[in-house]
């Protein structure tokens, strides 16, 4: 079998993915925002993930995959200046930041299962997580690398980490030398960042809790390092997120994280996708130049249509997204599914000798740092093979789709003809107003009654539509 071969952004290269534990990968991902929905271009980060994931599976290593949810702590300026989104989002609603936490992870869940992505292990909030970031925050204090500034919280040293810029390259010196007016009056170098925010003067947030410092809270650094640290150990394998995190994010976090425990490395291999450019630019929630999955689905694409597309481009690559794409690829994800089911009940065996040459094809491209076009070629030619039998060419699909995951094994192509039982139009349209009234847990309680009779169910813009796995 090929070993997998990973880019480490720590030394930008290649390299052949060994895990601290042998045969156990620890990974931990960025995860959410949740001030608001998620657009299709953070939709490339839990597919870069899943893709991940999958393929430390596939190469046959049992994997721990910690995701974090940012509830509270995430100001709108890297700067440690604006103010928190979260606190923001409940002034701009009149809503609860805790409420508004919950509706957009819980939309973000939902958008995750659309596209077919495996939950994590774990999933963990940062408010749930005080306790933990304020014992790191003490322990980089009692090493001394931490400073206070008067009426606005406890600060990150960074001239006394000499690794502070090697993760991205920064030139710290030309930061100096730029440093911003208006930036936070008492920061001792630019670089430096916040460990524990003080609460504004005269001001009661929704979300502030008490602290050796004072009352308030963590800044948006910490909940990763603490949260990574309770769940996978002081030195785990990979860390993923994009490639904005790593000048300031990913750098602050492996800043504190080493000298908070002690290691070096903190984490092995850092990995970072690249952005998803919608009209030309970066899709930011801060422009307004957005689009959410459910302006997809509006537009008629099923949801693994759109997993499909990004599978067109090497995560490391920039994606272009454009109505003519995201059609074609919308055409593509159709056509591919339709060879699927042509081969479905194909009877005979497959012969392994003769699929051998194939999976090593895919399985290559895989361990190649996750080149999903090359496996979906690999796919392409197999779905189009004249050379293999029906038999052949099903084997194959379905053990592709453990790593590419669009549902080849039992997806029906958007035209087929749809079923009907009373019983099971009557639990799916109950559902359907649960999720109008944003009942989440009682359609995902339906969802999962009908997914253990082996019903699926597909939201599209005519409504949802089931079908019986096969």
């Amino acid at each position: 079998m090929a070993e997998l071969v990973l880019f480490n952004s720590l030394g930008r290269r290649k390299q052949v993915f060994e895990p601290i534990e042998p045969g156990h990968a620890r990974v931990y991902t960025c995860g959410p925002t949740v001030y608001s929905r998620q657009h299709i271009g953070n939709l490339r980060s839990v597919l870069f993930a899943d893709l991940l994931v999958r393929g430390l599976r596939l190469v046959g290593l049992r994997v721990t995959h910690v995701i974090n949810v940012t509830d509270v702590g995430h100001l709108t300026d890297d700067a440690d200046l604006g103010e928190d989104k979260m606190e923001r989002a409940a002034a701009r609603t009149g809503r609860r930041a805790q409420d508004i936490a919950r509706e957009y992870t819980e939309l973000w869940l939902r958008d995750r299962r659309l596209l077919n992505i495996r939950d994590p292990d774990v999933l963990c909030r940062a408010t749930e997580h005080i306790p933990q970031q304020i014992a790191m925050v003490r322990a980089l204090e009692e090493k001394g690398y931490t400073y206070r500034i008067e009426g606005d919280g406890l600060y990150f040293d960074t001239s006394k980490f000499p690794r502070y810029a090697e993760l991205a390259r920064l030139d710290l010196a030309a930061q100096r030398e730029g440093a911003r007016i208006g930036e936070v009056a008492g920061k001792r170098n630019p670089a430096d960042f916040a460990l524990w925010k003080l609460a504004p003067a005269g001001v009661r947030r929704q979300q502030e809790w008490d602290s050796p410092w004072g009352r308030g809270f963590p800044g948006w650094h910490i909940e990763c390092s603490a949260m990574s640290t309770e769940y996978l150990g002081r030195r785990f394998d990979i860390h993923t997120g994009g490639v904005e995190h790593l000048p300031v994010h990913h750098t602050n976090e492996l800043a504190q994280s080493e000298c908070a425990l002690d290691v070096h490395p903190w984490v092995r291999v850092w990995m970072h996708h690249d952005w998803i450019l919608f009209r030309g630019e970066k899709i930011a929630k801060s422009t307004g130049n957005v689009l959410v999955l459910d302006d997809l689905v509006a537009a008629g694409y099923e949801p693994l249509a759109y997993r499909y597309f990004l599978l067109q481009a090497h995560y490391r690559q920039q994606q272009l997204y454009t109505d003519e794409a995201m059609a074609a690829a919308a055409t593509g994800y159709r056509r591919l599914l339709g060879q699927a089911v042509e081969v479905r009940q194909a009877e005979g065996e497959a012969r392994d000798e003769r699929i051998a040459p194939q999976r090593a094809r895919f399985r290559e491209a895989v361990c190649d740092d996750l080149n999903a076009p090359r496996a979906l070629a690999v796919a392409w030619d197999v779905a189009r093979s004249e050379s293999l039998a029906p038999a052949e060419r099903r084997a194959l699909l379905l053990e592709f789709d453990a790593w590419l995951g669009l549902d080849l094994a039992s997806g029906v192509p958007r035209d087929a003809a749809q079923e009907s039982d009373p019983r099971i139009d009557a639990l799916v349209a109950e559902r359907e107003r649960a999720r109008r009234a944003k009942d989440f847990a009682a359609a995902d309680r339906i969802r999962g009654e009908l997914d253990t009779e082996g019903i699926a169910i597909e939201d599209t813009p005519q409504g949802p539509r089931w079908r019986r796995k096969a």
